[in-house]
């Protein structure tokens, strides 16, 4: 199915799809006029604080099928192969001219890594084309002495970047970008219903598009053009086949969706933080701006990188229920292992719920050239539709 030429008759949506499908192009007139961008790793960097203070905050990605030849040189081989060639786009000089920084938080422990080994290629080869990189630490532990360290944590953050403009934020800025971010938040959420329930007329590639060109382009003109999308999707056509949840490793492209599309599937919702897991939990703007912002980024929708297992098998039932699949994608790329601890017991708990599941893990970067995937997925589609 992938992206329908109905859709491709909405400019708004048109203009979405050429942002997603051309990020540096976007960033480059950006810079070109004027515009001062930080690029982020990592899906707990609060994009607020960086609009506040007058950033373009842009998520960092992995080219498809790139040279890794830096990558091979600092890494191991055990890093998830899209943690290695967003790797190798950072030190090879790519990003160098793109973006001012790069903010990184902790969420998962190959960032972690990454932070340091970026760290000490700026201390041993300082006249490679590295942007300045600020790490943030967060705790994710939900109690409240957690909460105060990360309050601390955010000050701090807040003070590195009004250092960066030689500028005080004030909690009025934090603020006001706090609602843009809510206002973004909340014309994804009306869209993505779109792909959910008896009438839906959006299919999961097209979520897709819409919801990761929000990472790479400015929050008011995107909230923009999906205001626009959503009046015109309304009127699109419905649309059928078994309804599939989507857990594991993150999609920076829609390839996956359209093979499950491919399949006669579709994906109505996903916990990654290209897909809906962006746009759960606003900040309350009527909480001090660090609290609102703190309670944003630590209570929204679980990860499996930082969370106990029983913790996500709760979260993911519940997530499950409320998008109204009747089956669950587990896919992981190879060296992405935390998720897969959680399995057995989510398992359990999905089929006690009387979901079909499929489990498909150690998966490389090839996703529409991959005969077995594609069997296998079909298979479980053709399964969800009772063998026919």
């Amino acid at each position: 199915m992938a992206i329908r030429e109905r859709a491709l008759q909405s400019r708004a949506f048109a203009a979405l799809k050429d942002i997603y499908d051309n990020r540096e192009g976007y960033l480059t007139d950006a810079k070109a006029k004027g515009r001062k961008v930080v690029g982020t790793l990592g899906c707990d960097v609060p994009d607020e604080i960086l609009m506040a203070a007058g950033y373009l905050p842009i998520r960092l990605y992995a080219d498809k099928d790139p040279d890794l030849r830096d990558a091979n040189q600092y890494l191991e081989f055990s890093f998830d192969p899209v943690i290695r060639a967003q790797f190798q786009k950072i030190v090879d000089g790519t990003y160098y001219d793109l973006v001012d920084r790069i903010v990184i938080s902790n969420s998962t422990d190959a960032l972690i890594r990454i932070y340091f080994y970026l760290r000490e290629v700026h201390h041993i080869e300082p006249e490679k084309k590295v942007p300045p990189v600020y790490f943030i630490d967060w705790l994710f532990t939900r109690t409240r002495m957690h909460q105060v360290r990360n309050e601390g944590t955010i000050k701090r953050f807040i003070e590195e970047v009004e250092n960066w403009t030689g500028k005080a934020l004030t909690d009025s800025e934090i603020r006001t970008a706090s609602k843009v971010c809510n206002e973004n938040r909340a014309a994804l959420r009306s869209f993505s219903s779109l792909r959910k329930g008896e009438n839906a007329t959006v299919n999961s590639s097209e979520a897709l598009v819409v919801i990761g060109s929000s990472l790479f382009m400015d929050r008011k003109e995107h909230t923009e053009l999906v205001n626009q999308v959503i009046e015109d999707a309304r009127s699109w056509e419905k649309l059928s086949g078994p309804k599939v949840y989507m857990t594991g490793s993150v999609q920076e492209s829609t390839e996956l969706y359209e093979l499950v599309e491919a399949s006669g599937g579709l994906i109505v919702s996903e916990d990654h933080d290209w897909g809906d897991r962006h746009m759960d939990r606003d900040v309350n703007t009527g909480l001090d701006p660090v609290r609102g912002i703190v309670d944003r980024y630590m209570l929204r929708m679980f990860s499996s990188k930082k969370a106990f297992v029983s913790q996500r098998v709760e979260a993911l039932a519940d997530a499950v229920e409320a998008s109204g699949a009747e089956g669950v994608l587990f896919y992981l790329r190879i060296y992405e292992d935390s998720p897969s601890w959680d399995f057995p017991e989510q398992n359990k708990r999905l089929k006690a719920m009387g979901k079909k599941v499929i489990y498909i893990a150690k998966q490389g970067t090839d996703i529409t050239g991959n005969a077995k995937l594609k069997a296998d997925i079909t298979a479980f589609i053709s399964d969800m539709k009772g063998g026919c």
